[in-house]
């Protein structure tokens, strides 16, 4: 066990990072940490009693008055240098990392783990409002703020435990899950594993994490997710799939959780007709794409499973408005050159997740009956990412009408010399969309604007510094009106 009675957090301003860090303030222990920048969960953290510091130093360690039981960081994200880190190892207290942290806050819960390449956030955000509906009060730690709780961790007072299982650095495997839910793989985070194989085995180490009398959930739709729940399957893992009707019909070995019968896509949403274990339900998805039904699948079969009533399960997730950067809405302009553009953000980063959002934004606009374009500005994140797959992004920017791509945000990498977004665009074709390279981060809003008509949908796309753009579109384009 941890004393977890006086915790200091470097890097606690972070989306994990502040969600557990609000969990052990609910639960009474004494909460100290650090970050790099000022920051709004910075702010409510100090305001729900936490002691942060801006800047990291290793005096920080005595934020709240006295040395800290333990200490928590990010490997990925924290240098090894870090002067908190260096003081923690002098004074012999030990340190650990945010999913040990994590573990321990789900002893003792009926733990429903949400790992996969992608929709980790989304599904465990439907999870907790299907779970919500149906009156319980899960505890969750989710990596994006839930739009209608305006938070990511809540310390509920049910017995079941909601997370993301993040497999970026392995750390899934902390882990013990009641519910393993996988909602599909597909190599990535090659500069940690190395190796797609490497990558892929990590997952099937996870099953092996299932606690007795546990269940692995797998979406059989994506074909290595279908093939992970086979070999579960034959290795006497309890397995249910989820999917549509054609790829459950496919994979007769995996016992079925959920058939999704029908999904019609409607300029008010998506009505789904789904059987969970044998019981029809329906309910309508507020947010587009196929990739969202697949994962409003996940979370009506993980709360059924959790002892909820699958019709109000079904609600709860139907009710589910959003998480803060998947497909989030952030207006629509009301006059001028620009009315009736619409504004939304995605933090979609590799090619799969750029597929899945750009395919939704253009299924709703088919959907609306309009002749609307679909204009994307996309922020290749990592330079190792970008590389591994410049042709598989520029596929899937060619299904915007038109689209600006920034250069790469470094994130935690160094720049590769010689490396710019441009091995993308000029993969591109022009003649099937209009695509502008522009490495000038603060012209991007009028770059954007200049590809942009009266009526258009706009996604702002990647995970780094571009998820400040959407903003500023909506508010130039408002402003647009007035010149």
């Amino acid at each position: 066990m941890i004393d977890l009675s006086r915790v200091h957090l470097v890097g606690i301003g972070g989306a994990g990072m502040s969600g557990v860090a609000h969990i052990l303030l609910s639960r009474g222990a004494t909460v100290s940490g650090s970050d790099i920048k000022d920051s709004r969960p910075v702010r409510v953290l100090e305001a729900a009693g936490a002691a942060v510091a801006v800047g990291h130093a290793a005096e920080n360690l005595t934020l709240s008055g006295q040395l800290p039981t333990v200490v928590v960081t990010s490997f990925a994200a924290i240098p090894k240098d870090n002067p908190e880190l260096a003081a923690a190892t002098a004074a012999g207290i030990p340190i650990i990392r945010r999913s040990d942290l994590l573990g321990e806050l789900m002893e003792g819960y009926t733990q429903v783990l949400i790992a996969g390449t992608h929709g980790k956030t989304s599904t465990t955000s439907m999870t907790v409002a299907g779970l919500q509906g149906a009156g319980e009060d899960p505890s969750f730690a989710i990596g994006g703020q839930l739009n209608k709780a305006g938070t990511n961790a809540h310390h509920g007072g049910g017995e079941v435990f909601v997370a993301e299982a993040d497999e970026s650095d392995a750390s899934l495997l902390r882990y013990r899950p009641n519910v393993a839910i996988v909602t599909n793989i597909e190599p990535d985070h090659l500069d940690f594993f190395g190796t797609p194989e490497a990558y892929f085995q990590v997952f099937d180490d996870f099953v092996g994490k299932i606690q007795p009398g546990g269940h692995l959930v797998v979406c059989v739709d994506d074909p290595h997710a279908a093939a992970l729940g086979e070999r579960a399957v034959e290795a006497g893992v309890p397995t249910l799939g989820y999917g549509f009707s054609e790829a459950i019909a496919a994979h007769p070995s995996i016992e079925t959780g959920v058939e999704i019968l029908s999904a019609e896509v409607a300029a008010s949403g998506t009505a789904v007709r789904a059987r969970v274990r044998g019981v029809e339900v329906e309910y309508v998805m507020q947010i587009p794409g196929s990739h969202m039904v697949l994962n409003s699948a996940a979370a009506v079969l993980a709360g059924v499973l959790c002892g909820g009533e699958p019709h109000r399960v079904a609600e709860g997730v139907g009710s589910f408005g959003g998480v803060r950067r998947r497909f989030e809405y952030h207006g629509t302009i009301a006059e001028g050159p620009f009315a009736g553009v619409r504004v939304y953000d995605d933090y979609a980063h590799h090619p799969t997740e750029v597929t899945a959002v750009l395919t939704a934004a253009r299924e709703k606009v088919a959907a609306e009956g309009s002749t609307a374009r679909v204009v994307a500005c996309f922020q290749p994140h990592l330079y190792s990412r970008t590389i591994d797959f410049q042709q598989e992004f520029a596929d899937a920017l060619m299904l915007a009408d038109a689209a600006v791509v920034l250069d790469i945000f470094g994130a935690r990498e160094l720049p590769v010399e010689g490396v710019t977004s441009r091995i993308i665009t000029d993969r591109m074709d022009p003649s099937r969309t209009e695509v502008r390279f522009e490495p000038d981060f603060s012209a991007a809003a009028a770059t954007v604007m200049e590809l942009t008509r009266p009526g258009d949908l706009v996604l702002t796309v990647g995970a780094g510094t571009v998820t400040m753009l959407a903003s500023e579109l909506y508010h130039e384009m408002t402003n647009a009106a007035d010149g």
